[in-house]
């Protein structure tokens, strides 16, 4: 497909990182070694158009990642929300006109001859321009750059009217979603266990456990049971580990578990976005395959992010950096203040319990093993903090390594990584179980 301008070609290809993908099977058929001429022509034509709709898809996902994470700096819990409305009004835009699953919520109508790039287009622009007006001349720009590459005709302006169709019902059910409320951060009193702010702004995510959840009936609908008492051997235990691991010129943290550390604190979202792409491409996925793999992690990882903080702001659990240098009031004898202890990097400004990139990552993770079917399959992740990229032969390796990541950055204890981990095996597998399901 035709770029349009130089800025739309500048856009997406900033975007995709520095790393490339290395996986199995494409889920394409191969190309036949011996055909006819005129049936070599047709099976051209015919992979020139499916390969056109499919990077339809990953260009407007990617321009929907730089519209929410680069330009729009959301933090990675309403980022989350976010890229998930997106993926999944592209995913609707997809199946109404390809079928074969069935629609997340939107089922418009749609005339025989219809451009798939045109309503993915015009679907993810209206959405993303709605919900994000101080952009709007600017994705006005990218729209119009984009359609200039698309063949006027029936199919063009079906598409467009397609798109708008999904696009303006996809506003309709989000409306009031919580995404926009102010909800002021209000500090409880001042104790043992009890979180304060790291940071001297306001902490982030206050609006989280309000935002109305895209696939879950309650953002509370998985809340796990809370961190264990100060006095316990569990807290004691996590206690040491984070704080000889964790601290910032820790002398027992590996150069390799510090590298590990400083690769997961890319924008989490950004970062699974691009290599998603990334995935998709190498795997040589089809429109709909496209569409439905990313929507399916989106709409899984949104619904993390929603049902974490709703936990966060419920339970309003100290930082390890405060827990370490305030221990002498935790009642534990056995855990010791250190005042001068830090983490490896400046701590993000929530209540600590549980951990939000492992409800994420894990819900991602457990989307993408149920999308290529439970085993193992080849992947990689970059990271454009390290410029490294790391490489994993099953998803269950990815989910350990956040985990060891986040306490040896000294910003979590080991049990809020795993009741995060938990939270988000229970909330992807919700997801996937209800929702883009084969029509059969």
């Amino acid at each position: 497909m035709k770029r349009g301008s130089g800025r739309l070609a500048a856009v997406l290809v900033a975007g995709l990182g520095v790393a490339g993908l290395v996986d199995g099977p494409t889920s394409a058929a191969g190309r036949p070694q011996t055909a006819a001429p005129g049936a070599l022509e047709q099976e051209r034509a015919r992979h020139a158009e499916t390969s056109s709709r499919a990077t339809a898809v990953r260009d407007w996902s990617l321009i929907a990642q730089n519209t929410i994470v680069a330009v729009a700096k959301k933090f990675p819990g309403e980022a989350a929300v976010h890229m998930g409305i997106v993926h999944a009004t592209i995913y609707d835009v997809v199946v109404a006109i390809e079928g074969g699953y069935r629609p997340y919520a939107i089922r418009p109508a749609v005339p025989p001859n219809t451009s798939v790039e045109a309503a993915v287009a015009t679907a993810a622009h209206r959405v993303l321009a709605e919900r994000f007006p101080d952009q709007r001349a600017s994705l006005d720009e990218l729209y119009d750059a984009y359609l200039d590459g698309i063949p006027e005709g029936e199919a063009k302006t079906n598409g467009t009217l397609v798109g708008e169709d999904v696009a303006d019902a996809m506003l309709l059910l989000r409306a009031n979603d919580g995404l926009d409320s102010i909800v002021p951060y209000v500090q409880r009193p001042s104790g043992p266990g009890v979180y304060e702010p790291t940071a001297p702004a306001a902490p982030l995510g206050t609006r989280m456990p309000g935002v109305r959840p895209l696939t879950l009936d309650d953002a509370s609908q998985f809340r796990p049971g809370g961190p264990p008492s100060l006095r316990s051997a569990e807290y004691t235990r996590d206690f040491n580990e984070v704080k000889y691991l964790g601290r910032i010129d820790s002398g027992v943290r590996s150069a390799g578990q510090t590298a590990v550390a400083l690769f997961w604190t890319d924008h989490d979202i950004a970062q699974w976005n691009r290599n998603l792409l990334r995935l998709a491409g190498a795997r040589r996925l089809n429109a709909i395959e496209t569409a439905r793999m990313l929507a399916m992690a989106h709409v899984a990882g949104g619904d993390a992010m929603i049902a974490c903080f709703d936990a966060k702001y419920h339970y309003l659990s100290w930082r390890p950096v405060h827990a370490i240098t305030r221990a002498d009031t935790d009642g534990n004898h056995r855990t010791a203040a250190d005042l001068m202890w830090q983490p490896l990097l400046a701590t993000p400004n929530h209540p600590e319990y549980p951990s939000a990139h492992a409800c994420h990552s894990t819900a991602v993770a457990e989307a993408l093993e149920s999308f290529f079917s439970p085993g193992r399959f080849r992947f990689s992740l970059d990271s454009l903090v390290t410029g490294e990229t790391r490489y994993y032969s099953k998803v269950g390796d990815v989910v350990a390594e956040v985990n060891n990541a986040r306490v040896w950055a000294g910003f979590h204890f080991r049990y809020s990584q795993e009741d995060g981990t938990r939270l988000g095996r229970r909330v992807a597998r919700f997801v996937v179980r209800n929702f883009f399901q084969p029509l059969d």
